[in-house]
């Protein structure tokens, strides 16, 4: 076997770009010119000035039009990231107990921010083995959690309300789904994301687009007199949101590459167009993986097959060695997550990676691994 730091790939099988992460993702160069151009208005301004007010303005609404949200949604956003809106769940949407559909990283540490809330009840939490998707449980609940991408493993869920109770919010961390999977606002209440996957742009914000039930259920909570950090307060995000701007600072930066990404989307189809980008390029990578002997799509069931992250397990060669070759050929974050321990590919799929680099890809995976055998 050669040493893997002498592996060469012919430039003719090299991906365009070859950032294929879960998250940071891949932003576009347009993005990044975008952040050049507004640098001297409004980088390094209030970010209770007009031009940062307008910026968070334009999100909100081409958001709005992206997701198809009815005219009684809220698009609402706050500082932290999607991690932190655990905590901001917990405090300001469950109101006495819920349940938790757990099966992978992200969505057990919700269940466990649930957990460890000593305000609000122990939770009902339903598990499935990584790469599986549970069945939620009609529970005595006040709040389902869903997770509509588990970014970890590469499953996927359909999200549908359950039939009761009536007034219980469906509440769904969508980090690495939102801007890649559709879905419909009648099955959701809450639909929670940072920005940094789908949408390209960098962390440290969250954004959750907020039903009428919702938003009744943000007032019950803030007039009970339940005491919360201001930071978590989701009564205090809703009210500076539809006023355009966040509590604290946020990150200018990444409400400027947010909003050129969104305009990208929307000029190219919005939401049905990016689900069919992400559709395009995950299933040339099942489609791959099913052709050879030593690849096989790590979630079994393809109703549960993610469409922005696909997890390849790989046999007979350790996958370090083929991200070693990979990386030193700039090909970059292909490994699988961290604590899975499996050897395994994950790659993203996200509607900024070209369907086309994609291809180049496995076409390179193809040749290190011929190389390494």
């Amino acid at each position: 076997m050669p040493p893997a730091a002498k592996i060469t790939i012919p430039g003719k099988l090299l991906p365009r770009d070859g950032r294929f992460g879960c998250g940071p993702s891949k932003i576009r160069p347009e993005q990044l010119g975008a952040l050049q151009r507004q640098s001297l208005d409004v980088l390094g301004t209030s970010h209770r000035s007009p031009p940062v007010r307008n910026i968070v303005g334009s999100i909100r609404e081409q958001m709005r039009t992206l997701f198809s949200l009815p005219s009684d949604w809220q698009v609402v956003l706050g500082n932290g990231g999607a991690t932190s809106f655990w905590d901001v769940a917990t405090f300001g949407l469950i109101d006495k107990r819920s349940e938790h559909l757990a099966f992978g990283e992200f969505s057990a540490k919700f269940a466990q921010a649930a957990q460890r809330a000593p305000h609000i009840g122990e939770p009902i939490v339903v598990e499935a083995p990584a790469g599986q998707v549970p069945i939620a449980q009609i529970a005595d609940v006040d709040a389902y959690c869903f997770t509509h991408n588990e970014t970890s493993t590469g499953a996927a869920m359909k999200l549908v309300r359950p039939v009761a109770p009536a007034n219980a919010l469906v509440i769904v961390d969508a980090t690495s789904a939102a801007g890649g999977i559709a879905f419909s606002t009648d099955e959701v209440d809450v639909y929670y994301f940072s920005p940094q996957k789908c949408f390209a742009s960098e962390g440290g914000i969250w954004f959750a687009l907020c039903s009428p039930l919702a938003l009744e259920r943000i007032s019950q909570i803030a007039a009970s007199g339940r005491w919360c950090p201001a930071s978590l307060d989701i009564s205090l995000a809703l009210e500076n949101s539809v006023a355009n701007q966040t509590l604290n600072t946020p990150s200018i930066g990444t409400l400027i590459l947010l909003n050129e990404q969104l305009r990208w989307m929307l000029g190219n189809g919005g939401m049905q167009w990016c689900a069919a980008r992400t559709l395009e390029s995950s299933q040339h990578i099942y489609d791959w993986a099913d052709a050879r002997e030593f690849a096989t799509p790590f979630v079994a069931n393809l109703s549960h097959r993610s469409p922005v992250v696909a997890t390849i397990d790989i046999t007979d060669i350790e996958v370090s060695e083929i991200n070693r070759v990979l990386r030193d050929n700039n090909i970059v974050d292909t490994d699988s997550y961290r604590k899975l321990g499996r050897n395994q590919l994950r790659i993203a799929t996200f509607p900024a990676i070209e369907p086309s680099d994609v291809r180049q890809l496995t076409d390179c995976i193809d040749y290190v691994i011929e190389a390494l055998s």
